[in-house]
This record gives C-alpha cells, structure tokens and sequence, in this order.
C-alpha cells in the first residue's frame, strides 16, 4: 500500500523569521577589567567593562588563599596522619588454610 502526497502552494503556510529583532553584532568588542587588562573579543556590545579576569584572579594567579575559620584543614589532616599510622602499626592477618574437599563415597 502506497500514498502519495502532493504539493499545493495555496494549502502550505510560510513561516519567515522575523526581522529587526535581534541586536547587531560587534566582531571586535573590546573587554577591559579593573585591573588594567584588554583584549578583543565578539559581542553584542561594543565595549564591556569586568570587574575580574583571569591575570587578576586569585585561582588562575595562584594566589588563591584559604579561608578555614573553623580549622577543618587541621582536622581533616589530623585524622588523615592517626590512619596512616594505625595502618603502618596494624600486624597482617595470617593466611586461611583452605580445607581438602570431602569426598563423598556412593
């Protein structure tokens, strides 16, 4: 069993994007940051002020610090060395002995 369709201009509705609504794009956007840094990009802006980037930001700098008011780093590595030497000090177990099979006489 076969159909067939065909095409009628008349019963086929069009649908056009519309026009004028998007914002026009700026290949060459200038980024600029607090800390002096530029560089160019593509935006819809033509200039962008940031406030940080990545030659200003403490994990990409590696200035990064940590802020521990509770002392958990201390806790943490605490427990972490008490492990360690409960493992070093822990005596092996000794080998099981695998018993012979019993052999069942019919």
């Amino acid at each position: 069993m076969s159909r067939s369709f065909t095409f009628k201009p008349n019963n086929v509705k069009l649908s056009l994007m519309k026009t004028n609504i998007h914002p026009t794009y700026c290949d060459s956007a200038t980024v600029r940051c607090a800390c002096g840094n530029t560089w160019i990009t593509g935006s819809t802006l033509p200039e962008i002020n940031v406030e940080i980037c990545n030659q200003c930001h403490p994990f990409y700098t590696g200035k990064e610090k940590f802020l521990d008011t509770r002392g958990r780093i201390e806790k943490f590595k605490k427990r972490v060395t008490k492990t360690q030497a409960a493992l070093e000090t822990k005596t092996p177990k000794k080998p099981r002995i695998k018993k012979a099979p019993k052999s069942s006489i019919v």
